[in-house]
């Protein structure tokens, strides 16, 4: 783990322990809600920096096994009251996003809201690989971040497709099925930030 980690990981745990992050909306990102009610969701469901969990517990509200990972252990402790509130099954877990392997399971999607748009050029590799070994043959990731169409110097670096399509390469052991532009919320007073919706299958 590189020096940075700890620290970054600390300071994303004093948001949850200081308030409500603006990434924390309280209801699943409309984007991942429409995939939910179009049936793609399926198999073995992981919410990869899952903050609170609404991802992971709408998949858990579907019937599937769910479980979210994430280095706040406040988001977590939160995530784990939701689940009990709400009488469902999930499991959440505080755990390095690039170290998906060590959770020892596979799974068939993994749901990804604003965690890749936080990761370093050195740690995108890292994370992909881990990704990949953690997710069964035809396992379809699906990734929101925000894209360089968000005007302006603010918030989490911007993504672009380019970018995309070399972290998650063919050569590498991906597809992808889709790119579409896509709306981010949060809780700014401009309500949403431009996005991308990617989605890309572990071959």
């Amino acid at each position: 783990m590189t020096e940075d980690r700890p620290r970054r990981a600390a300071e994303f745990d004093a948001y949850y322990r200081d308030g409500t992050p603006p990434w924390d909306i309280g209801r699943p990102q409309a984007v991942f809600q429409a995939l939910a009610d179009g049936g793609a969701l399926t198999g073995a469901v992981l919410d990869v920096g899952c903050g609170t969990g609404e991802h992971a517990l709408l998949a858990a509200g579907l019937g599937l096994a769910a479980t979210g990972v994430d280095t706040s252990p406040t988001a977590i402790a939160r995530a784990e009251g939701k689940v009990r509130d709400r009488g469902l099954t999930a499991r959440f877990v505080v755990a390095d996003a690039l170290e998906l392997a060590a959770l020892g399971e596979v799974f068939d999607t993994v749901l990804d809201c604003g965690l890749f748009h936080v990761l370093s050029d050195a740690e995108r590799p890292r994370f992909a690989a881990g990704l990949r070994a953690a997710m069964a043959p035809g396992g379809t990731y699906h990734l929101l971040c925000f894209s360089e169409n968000e005007p302006g110097w603010g918030g989490p670096r911007r993504v672009t497709q380019r970018e995309l399509r070399e972290c998650f390469a063919e050569a590498d052991g991906w597809r992808f099925a889709s790119i579409e532009p896509a709306r981010l919320e949060t809780t700014f007073a401009s309500g949403s930030a431009a996005a991308w919706h990617a989605t890309i299958v572990r071959l």
